[in-house]
């Protein structure tokens, strides 16, 4: 089922009937016209359905008022034409496939029904969601979660992201309070469900995001064990802007009398982007990279591995240019620092892999460059995807050595696209026409330190700061010292000495124990001595 929401797609449709004038021959079906005149008419009737899917509100189709507003407020009004097809079957409850092109609305095509229906069933159980949209990609899982999070407190539903790279701990406690969609990655939702934090026996609705992705990317055995822990008739909902054969068996196995939309060929759009494949020496390819990623406006540049992403970011750096890297060797904490850079204009060009093809949205980006062609045409169709979004245009230019030339082209060939072709070289000024390079200052990069974040007044900010500097030191020294010598010495020849037995001593005994005569004793110094002032005997 194909449909078309915007009549601006076929001009040609509507521009038929404008040379006869005749405003009635549509509508007038007593008339007996000519055969050619017949399939006029037919033509204009097929072309006034999208018309009238175009005219369609978001209330039109069934979703709740408080949505509605706060779809009004972001300034969405009108539906994007996998929306208008899609939405009405996926709120009746019915399994949907839908293919649209990349940037064309598909994360509110399955959102908005998903969070309709959610809201209709109440509080989730601790630990038991019931909707999960699964995804390729950290950054698509929290894409997903930012756009669907202000509709979903419109109505009372919750949303959580688990992805990896970040803790456990917090994923662990919204599910135990509670959480009606869970947006997740394959593997981490697989080990949320081996610690005993996650149970999908109660998930309603399941939608898989990037379908063909994720089985290209080898989460197709964990995420047919993921819905296989799902009930069997729960609702599914698969997205992608390409649909082949390598999701059948997901769609075989887990889908009951799907319905298919699909508002764009399986090939790139050319109406809202220029092709180009650009020739160039192999001796020149990184000072033509550097020229085209030191133009003005935002630039995403791709290459085939993380090691090839990094040295091109860090040559480009050297040279003056300054490019953040973002691939999946990178921690959660710098791939989404160095993506809100890009974002806010801070960085104006951005070198990813193949796998943040499918995660990234950047609005105003202009350019998209392949340094390093792809070798899928699917590739191709999502790394371009990147610019050209929603209605806007862009460039997609591809490096291509002598080597690659042959297989490039019939990879483009696959993808539906057919490029210019042209042969530069670097200072030439067909290049600078087609990309805007320029040539790069040569001073490099040096990072400013980041400025010095203030703590947060929060738990412990509110309490003054202890400063051990002003609390008086204590001063041993001014303390009197207790003197030993003035305290009077005990003599222990004063007190009773205890016998070796513990008694006290017996006629005839010495207080020291000695069972002696007093002659052995008395030879001590009897007048400072312990023993008494007995004379000391002298030899």
């Amino acid at each position: 089922m194909t449909t078309f929401a915007d009549p601006s797609t076929f001009p040609s449709v509507f521009e038929t009937p404008a040379p006869t004038g005749d405003t009635s021959t549509p509508t007038d079906d007593t008339s007996a016209p000519v055969e050619v005149a017949s399939v006029e008419v037919a033509s204009v009737e097929v072309a006034s359905a999208p018309v009238e899917v175009a005219t369609k509100s978001f209330a039109d189709l069934g979703l709740p008022p408080e949505i509605v507003r706060v779809l009004t407020r972001e300034g969405i009004t009108t539906p994007f034409e996998i929306q208008a097809a899609t939405m009405p079957d996926a709120l009746a409850g019915r399994d949907v496939l839908g293919r649209g092109q990349t940037g064309s609305g598909k994360t509110l095509a399955f959102g908005l029904p998903l969070l309709t229906r959610v809201a209709e069933g109440g509080r989730a159980r601790p630990h038991h969601p019931k909707a999960l949209i699964l995804v390729p990609t950290r950054e698509l899982a929290m894409q997903v979660a930012d756009a669907l999070q202000p509709l979903g407190r419109s109505v009372g539903v919750f949303l959580k992201t688990a992805v990896g790279g970040v803790p456990y701990d917090r994923q662990m406690d919204a599910l135990r309070r509670g959480v009606e969609v869970i947006v997740a990655t394959p593997g981490r939702l697989g080990d949320l469900i081996e610690r005993g934090a996650c149970n999908l026996s109660d998930v309603e609705i399941t939608v898989l995001d990037e379908a063909d992705q994720m089985a290209d990317m080898g989460f197709l055995p964990e995420v047919t064990e993921l819905l296989a822990k799902t009930p069997a008739k729960a609702q599914r909902l698969l997205f992608s802007a390409t649909l082949d054969g390598d999701v059948d068996t997901l769609v075989k196995r887990f889908m009951h009398d799907p319905v298919t939309h699909s508002t764009d060929p399986d090939q790139a759009s050319v109406s809202t982007m220029d092709h180009h494949t650009l020739l160039i020496p192999p001796q020149e390819k990184f000072p033509i990279t550097a020229a085209i990623a030191n133009r003005e406006g935002k630039t995403i540049v791709f290459a085939r591995t993380q090691m090839g992403v990094d040295r091109l970011v860090e040559q480009l750096r050297q040279v003056g240019v300054r490019a953040g890297a973002l691939h999946g060797g990178k921690t959660q904490r710098v791939r989404t620092r160095t993506l809100a850079e890009f974002k806010e204009g801070r960085t104006s060009v951005l070198v990813a892999t193949d796998v943040a093809a499918r995660g990234i949205h950047v609005d105003g980006i202009s350019l998209v460059v392949h340094v390093d062609p792809p070798k899928d045409p699917k590739d191709y169709l999502h790394r371009a995807g990147r610019t050209a979004r929603a209605g806007e245009s862009g460039a997609v230019v591809t490096l291509v050595l002598p080597k690659q030339r042959r297989s490039t082209q019939a990879m483009m060939g696959k993808a539906g696209v057919a490029p210019a072709e042209v042969r530069v070289r670097l200072g030439d000024p067909k290049l600078t026409e087609i990309t805007g390079a320029r040539e790069p200052s040569g001073v490099p990069v040096v990072d400013e330190p980041e400025p010095r974040r203030e703590r947060p007044r929060g738990r412990f900010g509110d309490r003054p700061q202890r400063s051990y500097g002003d609390r008086p030191q204590r001063s041993y020294g001014d303390r009197p010292q207790r003197s030993y010598g003035d305290r009077p010495e005990r003599s222990y020849g004063d007190r009773p000495e205890r016998s070796d037995r513990g008694f006290a001593p017996r006629n005839g005994e010495r207080t020291g124990g000695f069972r002696r005569d007093n002659q052995r004793n008395d030879r001590r110094d009897g007048s400072s001595g312990r023993f008494g002032a007995r004379p000391a005997r002298t030899f």
